[in-house]
């Protein structure tokens, strides 16, 4: 069976909903407190995948994320760094990719190596809405089919899940760092219009540099993205439900569970 480790601490609230996502695609998920795994750093050797799932933590005081991604840093390196050098899986969604890039996990740019440290100094983040405002809508994704991604693999058409934040802008240190992310095939969605083309605002929600929305380490094993796969993970979820919605769609697979399925199918063949 594989297990999944969903990391929760004050302010976080997309737990639950994360944990159902991955029960449905065919995982046991647990809930696990920062304490807990403070107290026993050992814990992550009995799962396959670790989630940082959406919400607040600590309220986003300093910035978005920064205060977890301080704790994963320096009080659970070796715990984290050892989980990556298994060969394992992270997820972080919303608040958990704010957390990946600022504790500098993501970009991972030579994770296919085996290093002391997975830790790197911050080159990517996660800013202010350029509308200075909470952004919450479906939008639209366009996923990159040469991604090394473990969670989008097969997923090659346009997608439509939820985005629900403040701090949602992706921004890189310097143009060598965007040059890097583009050439590794490391962006793995873009927003783009209902039509598929390039998104202004509001399809790009934030003003994210090339309209990025989501990106992996070159192993394709760590992704962050800011829009909810697990808020999109039954048809039930989407705002069309019901008698607008055709019969035909109503049989489809959500968008968003495909992340799932894929980590879980991922986990059977490989950990």
């Amino acid at each position: 069976m594989v297990k999944t480790a969903v990391l929760f601490t004050a302010g976080t609230n997309c737990d639950e909903e994360t944990i159902y996502a991955f029960e449905l695609a065919g995982a046991k998920a647990v809930r696990i407190h920062l304490n807990k795994l403070k107290k026993n750093k050992h814990i992550l050797k009995d799962y396959h995948i670790l989630v940082i799932p959406g919400g607040f933590t600590y309220g986003d005081y300093i910035s978005a994320g920064k205060i977890l991604a301080n704790e994963l840093q320096y009080i659970l390196a070796d715990s984290i760094n050892e989980f990556i050098r298994q060969g394992k899986l992270i997820l972080g969604i919303c608040n958990g990719f704010q957390i990946l890039a600022k504790a500098g996990i993501l970009p991972g740019f030579s994770n296919d190596k085996v290093k002391k440290t997975y830790f790197s100094k911050q080159t990517v983040t996660l800013d202010t809405n350029d509308s200075n405002r909470f952004e919450c809508r479906w939008i639209y994704l366009k996923p990159n089919p040469k991604s090394p991604c473990v969670f989008t693999k097969g997923m090659n058409n346009i997608i439509s899940i939820p985005v629900a934040h403040a701090e949602g802008k992706f921004v890189v240190n310097k143009k060598e760092t965007l040059s890097k992310l583009i050439k590794q095939e490391q962006v793995v969605f873009t927003y783009v219009n209902d039509k598929g083309k390039k998104a202004d605002y509001p399809y790009n929600p934030n003003g994210s540099v090339a309209d990025i929305a989501g990106i992996c380490d070159s192993t394709g094993r760590i992704f962050g993205l800011m829009p909810h796969p697990e808020r999109a993970s039954t048809i039930y979820q989407y705002p069309n439900w019901g008698a607008s919605l055709h019969a035909s769609e109503k049989t489809q697979e959500p968008d968003g569970i495909k992340m799932f399925i894929n980590a879980v199918n991922y986990a059977k063949e490989n950990l």
